[in-house]
């Protein structure tokens, strides 16, 4: 049961205040012209390459977005693929607009929570994160279409050309792919498809071998001659339909027609003369970025050693993920409070309840939620010559989602019903609890923390962004934080990370983030430090508008990666 404090009361009563969306002291949105080239930072050179393949073919950033997405769906189908869904958030110059593309999935119409409850009431790990029952209806084969269609300059078919080069022709899967085909191994031989696919001979395929996807090649053919239509409906629809409900799924033709993209209004907020244009729900990150920015808004941290001012931000994190899940969900089905949330009025309640040296016990405060990082998704940030912009977070959620490969297609499904809360204040596969607000009903978008991410200054801007699971809020907010204080694209994507998310009550820290003396410190204030193995894979690209001068990184955590300026 949540209880009501009284400076939540006080918050509530102040919704008149203005939304932080529309606040009138925010910086111009963008530079007026292009940098006059371009830069890519993704998480796979294949990818990376492939979006400037399209750009040299006089495509557009949201051009090269289409190549980069379909491309790692290819090469990373363990983070991403056309059997997902994706977050993307656009700059559009010609306008200075920016533009939230919602591809996320849906649930299918004949949900059924029962389906993903054990007898003992509790949430049925298997069937929410194995096989065809945890798949939600994907998204991002129409967010692709949306994007070509919608802002770009080329055919589809341009953009999609070097993802189904590769995938008729092959690549040489790296470490990391290898080792997610070995995590995922019992499950991905249940399914012959899947096996066929990637355990040749029954086995984690050796360093060096080539994986061709000739069925994955066919399915985005028809994707690229036929729009929509070409996976919605038609061959690949039936196949898909008859995959899944023949393995014990419960889609069916209507649900794929019915999927719809969306486009939202990003949230904005401003933070020490920068602004920051995030995710709107259903995802929960932009809000919970946008919380935490308020709170911090009333510290000057550049008077603070560090052990304070990084106390001071895990609090923040602290209160901003105590209400993540209890309030947020899908914008089409719940009502939810923004308003309060992203109040200054409502970050001033919640500063008020920060000691400046003694760490908040969670229990002491309201809601339930609890996280494990992950690194099973993917992000890419592109600048193009003209100045468009696209940060776009895509995924499957855990490694090769599903497993389970729609015979046929070459498409591996996603296990993203596990991000609704099947059974409300139960963990998920991240460890998060959910209220009723992100539980599942048919067509539904489940609750993501997905957060893409521009940051436009008077001198300088940033598209930023991360896979994490649940800790890719606090990433992004630590990106934000050191690009405001001016460091550069690779500073941001290499830098150390910590993490706090409510519950459970700790600080997870990579190794060398803190000194010893100010690890000491934290300890001393109350705040449980553990070392955990690095997470998340930030691509960053920087923009100095006086220079034009453009900088691509991508996270040294995976050598696949690459940020690349030409």
């Amino acid at each position: 049961m949540v209880h009501a404090h009284p400076w939540r009361a006080l918050a509530a009563s102040l919704l008149f205040v203005v939304n932080v969306a529309a606040a009138q002291s925010a910086p111009p949105a963008g530079p007026s012209k292009g940098p006059g080239h371009a830069a890519i930072a993704s998480a796979n050179f294949h990818a990376t390459n492939a979006g400037f393949e399209v750009l040299a073919k006089g495509g557009n950033a949201f051009d090269a977005a289409v190549a980069v997405s379909s491309t790692l769906a290819v090469v990373e189908p363990q983070s991403s693929g056309i059997g997902g869904g994706f977050m993307a958030m656009l700059h559009r110059a010609s306008d200075n607009r920016d533009i939230f593309v919602d591809a996320r999935e849906t649930a299918p119409k004949a949900v059924d929570m029962k389906a993903y409850v054990g007898k003992d009431g509790k949430p049925n790990r298997d069937s929410s994160i194995n096989g065809p029952l945890s798949a939600g209806i994907p998204g991002e084969p129409a967010g692709l279409v949306w994007m070509a269609e919608h802002y770009g300059k080329l055919p589809l078919r341009e953009s999609l050309a070097p993802a189904i080069r590769i995938a008729k022709e092959g690549f040489q899967p790296d470490a990391r792919f290898l080792s997610a085909i070995a995590d995922r191994k019992d499950v991905l031989s249940h399914w012959p498809a899947s096996s066929e696919l990637l355990l040749p001979g029954g086995k984690v395929p050796d360093k060096g071998w080539t994986l061709r996807q000739p069925d994955l090649a066919r399915t985005l053919e028809r994707l690229a001659d036929k729009g929509v239509e070409g996976f919605y409906a038609g061959e690949t629809a039936k196949m898909l339909v008859s995959a899944t409900r023949a393995a014990g799924g419960n889609w069916t033709a209507a649900d794929l027609a019915a999927y719809r993209v969306k486009e939202r209004e990003p949230l904005t907020v401003d933070y020490r003369g920068y602004r920051i244009v995030t995710a709107p729900p259903p995802s929960s990150g932009g809000v919970a970025i946008a919380e935490i920015l308020n709170i911090l808004a009333g510290f000057d941290l550049s008077k603070l050693d560090k052990a304070h001012a990084t106390h001071l931000i895990i609090e923040s994190m602290r209160r901003a993920f105590r209400d993540h899940n209890e309030y947020l969900g899908d914008p089409d089905f719940v009502k939810m409070p923004l308003d309060m949330l992203l109040s200054r009025y409502y970050a001033d309640g919640l500063r008020a309840t920060i000691s400046p040296d003694k760490a908040t016990p969670s229990d002491l405060l309201p809601a339930a939620m609890a996280s494990e990082p992950g690194m099973h998704t993917t992000h890419f940030s592109v600048i193009d010559t003209d100045g468009n912009m696209v940060a776009s977070t895509l995924t499957v959620n855990l490694e090769f989602g599903s497993a389970f490969v729609a015979k046929g297609t070459g498409v591996l499904l996603n296990d993203e019903m596990d991000d609704f809360a099947l059974v409300p204040g139960q963990p998920n596969a991240f460890g998060l609890r959910g209220a009723y607000a992100n539980a599942p009903e048919a067509g539904k978008r489940m609750l993501s923390s997905m957060s893409p991410t521009f940051v436009f200054g008077k001198d300088r801007t940033a598209v930023i962004g991360s896979p994490g699971g649940s800790t890719i809020i606090t990433q992004v907010l630590e990106g934000i934080l050191a690009f405001v204080d001016g460091k550069s694209a690779a500073d941001i994507a290499a830098q150390k990370r910590f993490h706090h998310q409510y519950l459970p009550d700790r600080v997870d820290v990579e190794a060398g983030v803190f000194d010893d003396a100010t690890a000491k410190s934290l300890t001393d204030m109350g705040h449980v430090l553990k070392e955990r193995s690095p997470w998340g894979f930030m691509n960053v690209v920087t923009w100095d508008h006086a220079t034009n001068k453009l900088d691509a990184a991508s996270d040294p955590r995976r050598p696949s990666g690459l940020g690349k300026v030409q």
